[in-house]
């Protein structure tokens, strides 16, 4: 279908409970570039249209795609497996979404495409993922973290597998901290991880959509954070990604299953290449990124979409 002049109509999934001014004028820059496309695009949230397990949602009917930006799992398999059977293409697909929200299932996955690709690897930290405990119990022990501290050693990274800009992302600098944070953590899916001092408080976005980067900014803490991110005060300029930086975080995006993601980068060394994968957001938010570039990621997105639908 040649959708460019015929009013191809898209729908837009949200979360009913986060509107903040920051999300809401993101939903607005896609909306104003489907526009700009030629194309619609609704808005519905996922408190809307609720039903039973099993039931057709035959109100997605009337839409010729669906992007979901929104990380309710459960509400979006409902919805793709029902667009699917209906041909109505879903961007990003919820199996993809569900693996970059869980930063351990995203290292998981890209461990498992290593293993059957001994040519080329996909450069990730070493990485423990912490023994699940129940909430109403928490760790009623700890001399599992002498292997921890033994494999990281510190200071070592600890991070809960479900958070957003840095802010679940902790240090620990001995054995005291570490235990701490993981009793802390009781209850709460989180993993260890080695601290990669050459790219303290500095790493790079490669905003990725389809199989090109179309941004690149790096990011960097001019207040001793060990970590980047803009939302925790972190600065950020312009950055020209090598060749090989942007295969790799196209390979990345593709191997995880997504259509446009953010992929962050760690720099090998000091001065050196970002060829380290450290995290990957599949619903990457593009403001700070077009401040910093002039590139308007949103219109990359709804391109790419109108091109898929020809």
């Amino acid at each position: 279908m040649n959708v460019e002049n015929s009013g191809c109509k898209g729908l837009l999934v949200t979360n009913a409970f986060l509107r903040t001014g920051k999300f809401v004028e993101h939903y607005e820059w896609l909306r104003e570039a489907a526009v700009r496309c030629g194309m619609s695009l609704h808005m519905t949230e996922n408190d809307e249209h609720l039903c039973c397990i099993g039931e057709p949602m035959e109100w997605l009917n009337e839409y010729d795609f669906v992007i979901y930006w929104d990380k309710d799992i459960s509400y979006g398999k409902q919805l793709s497996d029902f667009a699917d059977r209906q041909g109505i293409p879903v961007f990003n697909k919820i199996d993809a979404i569900a693996a970059c929200d869980d930063k351990c299932e995203t290292y998981l996955r890209l461990a498992a495409w290593n293993q059957s690709h001994t040519e080329e690897k996909v450069k990730l930290l070493p990485t423990i993922v912490a023994p699940m405990t129940y909430a109403n119990i928490g760790y009623t022990k700890s001399d599992f973290l002498d292997t921890v501290e033994k494999r990281l050693g510190y200071p070592m990274v600890v991070k809960e597998c479900f958070g957003s800009f840095g802010m679940q992302v902790y240090l620990a600098h001995d054995r005291k901290e570490l235990e701490e944070l993981t009793i802390k953590l009781g209850g709460v899916p989180f993993l260890y991880q080695k601290f990669h001092e050459a790219s303290s408080g500095r790493d790079v976005r490669l905003q990725v959509v389809g199989d090109q980067v179309v941004a690149a900014m790096e990011r960097y803490s001019e207040n001793g954070d060990f970590r980047a991110n803009i939302t925790n005060g972190g600065s950020m300029k312009v950055y020209e990604p090598s060749d090989a930086e942007c295969q790799l975080a196209v390979q990345t995006a593709q191997i995880l299953g997504l259509d446009f993601c953010g992929v962050d980068l760690l720099f090998e060394e000091s001065g050196g290449v970002a060829d380290i994968v450290c995290e990957v957001n599949s619903n990457a938010h593009f403001k700070n990124i077009h401040t910093c570039t002039g590139v308007n990621v949103a219109e990359k997105i709804m391109e790419y979409i109108r091109n898929k639908l020809k």
